[in-house]
């Protein structure tokens, strides 16, 4: 029994603010009801910020359209912040303005490039002189190629493969050499370390460079001359590496494949030219790579990844489906992995103290709590004292009854991890990257859409005696600070992503009325179910108690896990069917809203009807997605 003493928590109050974390923000207007007034509440579209009083003659103008606010105080004795208007961003609902009030909320820079910033581009017509061959390697005589989704123009990376004279194979990773062109200290370089990654939205890319680089000359495109940075290894046929070097180079990829394409050329029977070849001896050691990589720990986990198929005219949303991966997008993830620990390695070497590398802390074991009872309740064991022993119980977590159970239990394994971190090496001691059970990492490969690889870049190119140091790239200090943003933007990055999709999610389901789906519980809550659907990889909460309405009994096991309603008792992992419907009854905060329907609950039968009869105020459960 947990005594009340044991309860108590260190409390303390408020007594005084040091600096105002004020920034502008998105919202909307409600307009005062009394006629001719000036003073309107601002409603934020983040809920946490309280509304804002602000004066204003243009209230009739402003009502339904998405606003920028200010905030320019908070009195004592009021109960909202004063603030002043500062710009209209246009009607809420439309897909231009959504998309500028999320990038906006998640703080993502957006902006044109400046003149000063494209002053530092190269001029056009560029091509490669004899200076820029100084240091490097003559590559273009390779079979390199490079693979990627659909529609990409930022082509980051290429490989090869063949044979060489001793029996051996001969492998390179090439990676565009975005540093040749971003130089230390200007103005193109201060605002690609200011925007840290590039931000892929639905519809929209947000470029971290401008688009002469990313989509032109630093894009290894098939059939023309590039710079590029390359790591070469020297392997025998078990995947083994005997040497390792790493020089800048130049190319000429012979394919831009998709990764659907790359696949149908390693299966085909009758293809058999150059690159084919190249791609089936990648394939064949990516193979061995992956296994060694997951007999040492690696963990395979699942995260359900969505498409949207537009239509060509509205640019809307007709279709939603899970992503399907193909061998070839895992034989590249092999080589990436194996360039960037390559590479970890020859930087922390050479620099002990400044090193720019990459950890994902392992999870304390309190995470693992809702996955090994989840585990247990379908009678399976998951051992979580090591990312070897997690690997191999996810791996033996299998029902012949249930196959989708083991991507489920790995799904909810993501959801105890840690994030992963940019380091400076000189101000930590904890190198290991979890997930992947390596002891050093870093990233190397996508220099065009990470400013991280560009720093990486740098520190491999003075390594190798390729460029010369400058003082920002030894000071310890100046990099960690500069980790610290770079942690920061990928993660408002990944917000922002996040969002897109939800928006576009919702404009999916807003012509489809309601639709009634499969779906898996993934967690139970003491009110309500989260469940996911994996036809659309969408996830949502169903509640089963609503303020002013009557409760059901409701009895929560948190050992099984599993929620009573009335007389059904509802498993983690059980499949369940729910309605699916959009509320936009909130202009501002429209929501995905989810009914059960099997199995069927006494107390929500009546709901049920209701939310179909007025969906505006269905008694249904909701999540904003």
């Amino acid at each position: 029994m947990i005594s009340k003493t044991d309860m108590l928590r260190p409390t303390g109050r408020v007594v005084g603010i040091i600096k105002r974390n004020w920034r502008p923000y998105c919202g909307m207007l409600s307009k005062s009801q009394i006629k001719e007034a000036r003073r309107h509440l601002f409603t934020p579209a983040d809920r946490r910020i309280p509304r804002i009083r602000i004066e204003t003659r243009q209230a009739d103008t402003l009502e339904g359209q998405r606003i920028i606010v200010a905030i320019d105080g908070w009195p004592r004795n009021s109960r909202y912040p004063n603030g002043h208007f500062v710009k209209n961003l246009g009607s809420a609902g439309d897909k231009e303005t959504e998309t500028e009030v999320l990038l906006l909320e998640h703080d993502v820079p957006h902006q044109a490039f400046s003149q000063a910033v494209l002053s530092f581009l190269p001029k056009m017509p560029w091509s490669i002189t004899e200076e820029d061959m100084k240091h490097r390697e003559d590559l273009r005589h390779l079979n390199v190629c490079s693979v990627d989704p659909p529609g990409c123009t930022d082509i980051d990376d290429a490989l090869h493969c063949r044979e060489i004279g001793n029996g051996n194979l001969e492998v390179g990773v090439h990676i565009a050499d975005v540093s040749h062109f971003i130089r230390p200290g200007n103005a193109l370089d201060e605002e690609s370390v200011n925007r840290g990654t590039t931000v892929y939205l639905c519809e929209k890319r947000i470029d971290m460079v401008p688009e002469l680089l990313s989509s032109n000359l630093c894009s290894l495109r098939s059939n023309v001359d590039r710079l590029a940075f390359s790591c070469i290894w020297e392997m025998n046929h078990k995947a083994e590496i005997l040497k390792t070097r790493f020089t800048k180079s130049v190319i000429n990829s012979k394919a831009s494949l998709t990764y659907a394409e790359a696949q149908m050329r390693i299966d085909s029977a009758s293809m058999n030219d150059e690159i084919t070849t190249s791609l089936r001896g990648l394939n064949k050691l990516a193979k061995i790579l992956k296994k060694r990589r997951i007999d040492n720990g690696a963990l395979t986990l699942a995260s359900p990844e969505v498409r949207f198929h537009m239509d060509s005219e509205t640019h809307d949303p007709i279709d939603l489906q899970t992503k399907e991966l193909k061998e070839t997008n895992s034989m590249v993830e092999e080589f990436m992995l194996l360039a960037n620990i390559s590479v970890a390695q020859k930087i922390y070497d050479e620099f002990p103290e400044f090193a720019l590398l990459r950890k994902h802390p392992a999870p304390p074991p309190s995470n693992y709590d809702i996955l090994v009872k989840a585990a247990k309740s379908k009678n399976l064991e998951i051992k979580t004292d090591s990312a070897k022993a997690l690997a191999e119980s996810l791996d033996k977590a299998e029902s012949p009854t249930f196959p989708y159970l083991n991507t489920l239990l790995r799904i909810l394994t993501t959801r105890c991890m840690m994030q992963a971190v940019y380091f400076c090496s000189g101000m930590d001691n904890d190198f290991h990257h979890y997930g992947l059970a390596s002891p050093i990492y870093t990233h190397f490969t996508s220099p065009i859409r990470r400013y991280a690889d560009i720093i990486v870049h740098r520190l491999l190119a003075v390594a190798i005696g390729a460029d010369s140091t400058y003082p920002e790239l030894t000071d310890k200090h100046k990099l960690a600070e500069m980790c610290k943003n770079l942690n920061y933007r990928h993660k408002m990055a990944q917000y922002a992503q996040r969002a897109s999709v939800a928006f576009h999610t919702q404009l999916f389901f807003k012509t489809k009325g309601v639709v009634n789906e499969d779906a898996y519980i993934l967690f139970v809550r003491k009110n309500a179910i989260v469940v996911l659907i994996p036809k659309y990889g969408l996830e949502g909460t169903v509640f089963f108690e609503e303020k002013d309405k009557p409760t059901p009994k409701l009895e929560y096991n948190s050992e099984v896990p599993s929620l009573t309603v009335e007389d059904t008792t509802l498993h983690v992992f059980d499949k369940v069917k729910v309605n699916i419907m959009l509320d936009d009854s909130n202009i501002q905060h429209q929501k995905m809203r989810m009914v059960l329907v099997e199995p069927k609950v006494r107390h929500q039968i009546v709901r049920t009807i209701l939310s179909f009869s007025n969906l505006k105020k269905s008694l249904c459960g909701k999540i904003e997605i």
